[in-house]
């Protein structure tokens, strides 16, 4: 059977539809796996759209629009329109909607039409002017003596209004800002306070993973982080390590960490001392994951390390309380298994420091060899 298949031209492998796809540049780009179903756009009305950066929203398709993942299209606001991206329709929509802590049945402003030229000619107008804008408003709100920090400023589709993105630690009165911005700008003002998760999100960057930030591409809601979370999965609790560019604790602290907690339970207590007849034994470290735990001879110092299986430590500590000593820590125990020989670590490092040897050897100045004229 071949899984080949075509949309419009374009090739879809392995039964991956090319309606699901969406556009690189968008963030919380969310594949739609359902897109290819037959009765999937008359499933639901309801579509979901994304504007600038992170900024999403659900409407309904009151029109019953033939629309598709990637189409521009003009939606309602309050006053005028505004410009967004269709990026989800169908079955999909009422999941993300719950995910975003929306009901289905909630009141949702509707889709008025597919983005005309001069729509978008509007948009671009509006959008050259967001980064000027978001200049002389933050001198504004330094002039006021305001403790706050404008991190974007979006304006809406039709230019009709903008919407300024603010970071403060408090409360902050504005009153006399939104005033002074309506009189330089002469558009309708609105104030969203955003944290610093949040800005990150919509600024958007890299990872010291390698990978994009997570606040930036599948990320919707944020959940409080801990130190706790680190102590559970046995990470160094450095602050430069632990924060990620918001200068939070990285949210991927919480992925595993329920992981670490059901896999530590099966370790024994780091307060435990293994009695054997050749001495004691201290706890060292523990490779929580597989389950492996190193003792040290010495309690305060890295001395005759040896690694046993949790099972067998618990086993020692129930002879221990019984007032049996086995002979060795290892018995019965299973040791790690032998990690591959690395050959770059064989040879050192600062090989090629070295300072090369001349090879030639001085000749006396005596005597020339024979057959050499003068």
């Amino acid at each position: 059977m071949d899984n080949n298949i075509t949309y419009k031209g374009a090739p879809c492998q392995r039964g991956l539809c090319a309606r699901g796809c969406g556009r690189d540049e968008c963030q919380l780009n969310v594949h739609d796996w359902l897109a290819d179903l037959p009765d999937n756009q008359s499933a639901t009305d309801l579509v979901e759209v994304q504007f600038k950066n992170t900024r999403k929203g659900f409407y309904h398709n009151d029109n019953h629009l033939p629309l598709q993942k990637g189409d521009i299209v003009a939606v309602e606001a309050s006053p005028g329109h505004d410009i967004g991206i269709v990026t989800l329709t169908g079955r999909l929509v009422p999941l993300q909607m719950k995910k975003a802590y929306l009901k289905p049945g909630e009141e949702l402003k509707r889709i008025y039409r597919l983005a005309r030229p001069t729509d978008m000619e509007k948009y671009h107008e509006a959008k050259a002017r967001e980064h000027d804008t978001m200049i002389r408003s933050r001198q504004a709100a330094k002039d006021l003596g305001l403790e706050m920090k404008i991190g974007d400023v979006e304006y809406q589709g039709d230019g009709n209004k903008a919407i300024f993105y603010y970071i403060a630690e408090g409360r902050v009165d504005f009153r006399q800002l939104i005033k002074v911005l309506a009189e330089l700008f002469h558009v309708r003002i609105e104030m969203r306070q955003i944290g610093v998760r949040q800005e990150a999100g919509r600024i958007g960057g890299f990872g010291p993973c390698g990978r994009e930030l997570c606040c930036a591409t599948w990320i919707r809601t944020f959940h409080s982080v801990g130190t706790a979370a680190a102590r559970f999965q046995d990470v160094s609790l450095n602050p430069q390590k632990l924060a990620g560019q918001c200068a939070k604790l990285k949210c991927c602290m919480n992925y595993e960490v329920d992981q670490y907690i059901e896999a530590g339970r099966r370790l024994p207590s780091r307060e435990m001392t293994l009695q054997v007849m050749d001495g004691d034994y201290y706890f060292f470290k523990a490779d929580i994951l597989s389950g492996q735990v190193t003792y040290s001879t010495d309690k305060r110092l890295a001395a005759n390390l040896t690694t046993i299986s949790a099972q067998r430590a618990l086993d020692i500590i129930e002879m221990n309380r019984r007032g049996e000593k086995p002979d060795t820590l290892e018995e019965g125990g299973h040791k790690l298994p032998a990690r591959p020989i690395d050959l770059a670590a064989q040879d050192d490092l600062h090989r090629f420091d070295k300072k090369r040897k001349n090879k030639k050897k001085n000749k006396p100045r005596g005597d020339k060899p024979k057959g050499e004229k003068n």
